[in-house]
Order: structure tokens, then sequence, then C-alpha cells
């Protein structure tokens, strides 16, 4: 789990399961995109969004709607989805945008500095592009959070943007044939 702002924290599914751990980092709002989780005297709220499928507007402002709540109100929040690098991402970035008035492509910037494995998938981030109406090409946006120093950072960060495209055609072709049998 990693701070991007004092009050906004994005991690992977994985950092949601400890109460204790999310209590250690004073975690009092809870958003998640993998499973739900419940975990008393943390306020949690599930979102079924996955990468590779457009984000409606509900969704959207439903996420975000739960993230301002606990800003306004001085709550940590976390929001996590699986690896903690695309659809948390997704909404964090939008956060920045909405408390701050950052752009996009700004805000992916700080999110990336305080995550640099952030890469939201190219549906969402037309998602996010698309409600905000800002015209960020995707290859500006892995330009922007590519790594600057070290061959092996940006190898590593080739191979998890390759992941990531892999389990995207992956899902799309299993959603394809799933809705195709007679």
């Amino acid at each position: 789990m990693d701070a991007v702002r004092s009050w906004l924290l994005i991690g992977k599914y994985r950092d949601t399961l400890s109460r204790t751990y999310l209590q250690s980092q004073q975690i009092q709002a809870l958003l998640t995109f993998a499973e739900p989780v419940e975990h008393p005297g943390i306020i949690c709220r599930y979102l079924a969004v996955e990468d590779g499928v457009p984000l409606t507007t509900q969704v959207f402002e439903t996420g975000l709607a739960f993230i301002d709540h606990h800003y306004r109100n001085n709550h940590h929040v976390l929001v996590a989805c699986g690896a903690g690098i695309s659809r948390s991402a997704t909404f964090v970035i939008a956060a920045l945008k909405q408390t701050e008035q950052l752009g996009l492509l700004e805000a992916a910037r700080v999110v990336s500095q305080a995550r640099p494995s952030i890469l939201p998938h190219y549906v969402l981030w037309q998602s996010l592009c698309n409600y905000y109406h800002e015209d960020v090409p995707y290859l500006t946006l892995v330009r922007a959070l590519q790594p600057k120093h070290g061959e092996q950072h940006l190898h590593t960060y080739v191979v998890q943007c390759l992941c990531l495209r892999i389990a995207a055609q992956k899902a799309f072709r299993y959603r394809f044939q799933t809705c195709t049998k007679p």
C-alpha cells in the first residue's frame, strides 16, 4: 500500500485482508474492486469494476462520491484492486482530479510517484478521458509514466504492460465466447 496523499492510499487486494494492518495505517474507509471486503470499524465499499470494460457514469460517480465523502470527513481512504496497478489507479487519478483540480495526466504522474507500477488499462483510461472531457492519448500516458532511470525498471515496466494487455485480451475472449454461445 502506498500513500498518494496523507489521506489517500492505493493498494492491492492483499492489502485489504488484515484489519490490524489497515488500522495500523489509520485506514477508515476502503474502496475495493477485486472482491468485497468487510472489517468492523472500517467503512467498506465494493464496486464491480473490471479491466477492459468501460466505466459507466454511475460507477464513476459512486466511487468518486465515496472517496470525496471520506476526504471531506478527514478519513484515510484506501483504494484497492487486484494488483494495485489499473482499476485502483484509475479511481485515485480521478480523486486527485476532483479534489485538487489536476489534469488527468498530471494526476497520473502524481499517483505514479507514489506507486511507480501503476498503469490504468486502456479502456479505463478512455473512460476517464471521456468522463472528464479530456483528450489525452493512451500513448501519452504510457510515456509519462515510463520510468526515467535504470534499464531494469524499464524492463519491469514493459513486462507489466504486456501482462496487462494479455490479461485484457483473455478477458475479452472469454466474454466474447460466453456472449456468443447459443
